[in-house]
């Protein structure tokens, strides 16, 4: 057996499988599928304070082992979401992460004060979308421009939820990012989202996206995404990391603990296997299992040892579960 509980900042978790914003709503749909609450916890879809019609169509495009979205961060708005989405997550008994995102700083923190006194177990600030029409909303890209709105949020939201900033993998120094949120509040950070990405329509002659550019996710993303919860988990690790980014299976979701990220979001495989985020949680008890790891929190951050330190690990397990040896018995 494995324990498979880990914990983002004060939130724990009996797993660390997560939904991965905008794949799933707010959960409702994957219910037919298994019972949310027995993942780690949903991460809703990034809400807004109005409702928003969203990026012109067509608005998906395959790509090799991906796909481009350019949905633009479309939904209902704050005040639907906290009259239907919500409450359905709370009578269902699973631990609601709420994505917010904006246009400006006053928008994420009326969002964060109009969810102050509601049932959210965490706040992921969406500041890293690359689907909007005017790229400078895109605050990750900015350290100065992220820790303002990340600062901003902090002020505004309950004290007691733990935020964890999204981040931009479209930057040169991701650590320097990570640095500036977390100095700015943040209690944790998620990544990655994206990649700015565009495809030709070889019949038309023109960009294959209605809006042009599009969000590249799926298996094409993840080392990306890996080589990034690295290099920030080396930079603070002491930092809570939530990693997402073309996990399909225990084994890819293994990668990203590995690297150093205490949880895992699941996202664009859920498009054609529903069931994946509760698939992708046994599948990495075996792989911990069978790797000598008693629990989860033993696998966080483990690459970043030396082989002999890893090696010590392992010879000091074997040492503390072998029974003791009766000598006179077995002379």
């Amino acid at each position: 057996m494995v324990d498979m509980s880990t914990a983002l900042s004060t939130l724990e978790l009996p797993n660390p499988v997560l939904t991965a914003s905008g794949c799933a709503a707010a959960g409702e749909e994957l219910n037919q599928f298994f019972d949310v609450s027995e993942i780690g916890a949903v991460v809703t879809k990034s809400i807004m304070t109005r409702a928003r019609s969203g990026r012109p169509t067509p608005r998906m495009a395959e790509t090799p082992s991906g796909m481009l979205n350019s949905i633009g961060l479309q939904g209902p708005g704050i005040d639907s979401f906290l009259a239907n989405e919500l409450p359905w997550l709370k009578a269902h008994g699973a631990r609601a992460v709420v994505s917010i995102a904006g246009s400006h700083t006053d928008e994420y923190v009326t969002l964060a004060k109009r969810l102050y006194h509601h049932p959210v177990a965490m706040l992921e600030v969406n500041i890293s979308c690359p689907n909007v029409e005017n790229r400078g909303q895109v605050f990750a890209c900015d350290p100065l421009a992220a820790a303002r709105v990340i600062s901003a949020v902090r002020r505004a939201a309950n004290p007691n939820v733990p935020i964890f900033a999204k981040l931009s993998p479209d930057v040169t120094d991701i650590a320097q990012v990570a640095r500036a949120v977390i100095e700015a509040g943040a209690d944790g950070i998620s990544l990655i989202n994206t990649l700015l990405g565009l495809v030709i329509d070889l019949d038309t002659l023109r960009p294959a996206l209605g809006g042009v550019t599009g969000g590249l996710s799926g298996p094409a993303i993840r080392p990306v995404a890996v080589r990034c919860v690295w290099q920030v988990h080396q930079a603070l690790p002491s930092v809570p990391l939530l990693g997402m980014g073309g996990i399909k299976t225990g084994r890819d979701a293994l990668e990203f603990i590995l690297a150093g990220a205490s949880a895992v979001s699941v996202g664009t495989v859920i498009f054609h296997d529903p069931s994946a985020p509760m698939r992708i949680a046994r599948e990495l008890e075996a792989e911990l299992a069978a790797r000598g790891f008693q629990s989860v929190r033993e696998a966080i951050g483990f690459a970043h040892r030396t082989s002999s330190e890893q090696a010590e690990f392992f010879a000091a397990r074997i040492a503390t579960t072998q029974p003791d040896v009766d000598m006179e018995a077995t002379v």
